[in-house]
């Protein structure tokens, strides 16, 4: 009797490419007759891990070395204590991990998972894959000689059916949902409204409010290049609660002009309705898609025509051109020796979908309907601090925006589509509703409210502290050390009036740092090593906790750099016993840091 052939692809990914690269993992397995399912970890039921025979986990590596969040509950099943050591004997495994080398916890979860299903008695098929952002062909330089390995492994375990062979490039693989176009006459309901239901439990992605605009400030310059919003919205009724720390997550949209040109692009009729029908039976539906729905809707609130496309997207997209010149830069786009060139045609430029598709006009309007989903991956939520308390504002949320907006050799300034669309809505015309959820935030502030908080956050880093602020004065506590920094006083110090207010008021110790106001540049760093000898004392005898947050370039180390400075010139320790002081402070949860690139 011939072992089923079946594999499980599960991946835990934060942007994407994990998940990119497990749907190419599923790609290639149908390609060698494997029944495979492609699932987020947490989206699949654990306890089913002893059942499968074959499973390739595809995990990236997020923050300070921890899990991306559709992979957090099935982390904290795996690391159960009680779990016993023989639970996976029966599991032939493989682990691929997607990293960055330039963080200190280069593929940390990877490698932590590929150590504990070797305790819990699974069987390594290979050694686990470190791939790595940093390599000049990205992580594809450490993922195509692995799969080759993998599927080597695999097909002499599982090997082909007699009178099979493996399915070739040239050939393509169906879609995964055919695209049904209702008649024209017939009644649709209205499903293009995101209605603002009364929802029933907290809001989450699959559910998320459509919460009201209340406003949209813009609290930089005019005359300075950067435009950043205070942003309110009106969550009453909602059954949202955050605290200082949380994070909101908000699902943007594409804009109606890039949407009209994609619909022109690909001949798409905008206002045609049609049903999606999974072309495999089990296969589930989009989530977040109404059926029936409109292709207008489809571009504006699902596909992600703004993003840097994938290897891929090239890959699919080769496969509709009847053009031989577009044909061949496809396929060099697509292959493992054309990545440097994908890599400056797309990356470094930051070209998007959109205008890739531009550049390859015969083959884009030949691409079939049916393959959009397959061919581009869905809008993803943005996350933002919450810059506001609900107990200062009950019923009210705001966020701190920095409109992302720069140069590359491309003609058009590249825009981040969240911040560009949020800038771009006005709650004075009208009744603005935005979909959105909070999810638990990395930092934790003390329990304790005596405890003295020494918060670093230039730019908008300023936003979560501005919600502890304002939690801990509505509690009447003071003990609030604030270390700002921006360019110009007169043009970006966000919030100056009500840190202001609060430093007379002797709720707040404020220190700011404003980079070009005078010759010499002043970062937060130097504020903290001017002030050493009230930052030793609010560590050494006043148990103080340190945040830090914001851009994550050379900031974070600068300031670390600072704080060790501190220790040793104030607190008299040799530079070790710095560093170890530092680093017990992060282990006990007294130095937390949230930076972002």
């Amino acid at each position: 009797m011939m072992a089923e052939r079946r594999l499980l692809v599960l991946f835990g990914s934060q942007t994407g490419t994990a998940q990119d690269t497990a749907e190419r993992i599923g790609r290639e397995a149908k390609r060698r007759h494997l029944r495979c399912r492609v699932e987020a970890l947490d989206s699949c039921d654990v306890a089913n891990l002893i059942h499968e025979p074959l499973v390739v986990f595809v995990c990236a590596t997020t923050g300070q070395g921890d899990p991306p969040d559709n992979m957090k509950m099935f982390w904290r099943f795996l690391f159960r204590k009680n779990l016993p050591a023989g639970s996976l004997c029966q599991l032939d495994y493989a682990v691929l991990g997607l990293g960055d080398s330039s963080y200190p916890k280069f593929n940390f979860v990877a490698k932590k998972l590929h150590k504990r299903l070797l305790q819990l008695g699974g069987n390594p098929l290979l050694p686990v894959a470190l791939g790595d952002d940093q390599h000049d062909l990205g992580p594809d330089a450490v993922v195509d000689p692995w799969l080759v390995a993998l599927w080597d492994k695999i097909l002499a375990l599982y090997p082909l059916p007699p009178g099979l062979e493996i399915i070739g490039l040239d050939v393509r693989l169906p879609p995964t949902y055919t695209l049904h176009y209702l008649p024209e006459d017939s009644p649709h309901p209205d499903s293009d409204l995101l209605q603002p239901t009364v929802p029933r439990a907290a809001p989450c992605e699959l559910h998320p409010f459509a919460a009201r605009m209340v406003s949209n400030q813009r609290v930089t310059a005019q005359s300075h290049f950067q435009d950043v919003r205070l942003i309110e919205f009106d969550i009453a009724g909602s059954g949202i609660t955050f605290s200082a720390g949380d994070v909101v997550m908000i699902q943007p949209q594409n804009c109606p002009e890039d949407v009209q040109q994609f619909c022109q692009l690909l001949r798409l009729e905008p206002h045609r309705h049609f049903v999606l029908e999974p072309t495999e039976p089990g296969t589930p539906l989009p989530p977040l898609l109404p059926q029936p729905c409109t292709i207008q809707y489809l571009v504006t609130h699902y596909l992600d025509i703004s993003c840097v496309p994938r290897r891929s997207f090239f890959e699919l997209l080769a496969s509709f051109s009847t053009n031989e010149l577009e044909r061949e830069k496809l396929q060099e786009f697509s292959s493992a020796q054309g990545q440097e060139e994908l890599f400056s045609y797309c990356n470094r430029p930051r070209r998007t979908t959109l205008e890739a598709m531009w550049d390859f006009p015969h083959t884009t309007c030949a691409i079939p309907a049916d393959y959009l989903l397959d061919l581009i991956p869905r809008i993803r939520p943005r996350a933002f601090s919450i810059a506001s308390s609900m107990l200062a504002h009950p019923e009210r949320m705001q966020i701190l925006v920095a409109v992302v907006r720069y140069k590359t050799r491309l003609s058009k300034p590249r825009r981040g589509l969240c911040s560009t669309w949020l800038a771009s809505l006005n709650p004075e015309q009208g009744d603005i509703r935005v979909p959105l959820w909070v999810k638990k935030g990395g930092m934790k502030f003390p329990a304790d409210p005596a405890t003295p908080m020494i918060m670093i956050g230039p730019g908008t880093g300023v936003a979560p502290f501005r919600a502890a602020i304002q939690e801990r004065v509505a509690q009447g506590r003071r003990g609030n050390f604030l270390f700002f920094g921006c360019r110009y006083k007169s043009k970006d110090f966000y919030c100056q009036m009500e840190w202001e207010e609060l430093v007379t008021k002797d709720f707040l110790t404020l220190f700011t740092a404003f980079s070009r106001d005078q010759e010499e540049k002043v970062y937060v760093q130097h504020r903290i090593q001017e002030n050493g000898r009230l930052v030793w004392e609010l560590l050494s005898s006043g148990n103080a906790h340190v945040y830090l947050a914001g851009n994550a370039k050379e900031m974070p180390a600068a300031v670390a750099e600072a704080l060790r400075s501190v220790l040793q010139l104030e607190g008299g320790l040799s530079p070790s016993e710095a560093q170890e002081y530092l680093t017990a402070l992060e282990r006990s949860q007294r130095f937390q840091s949230e930076t972002w690139s």
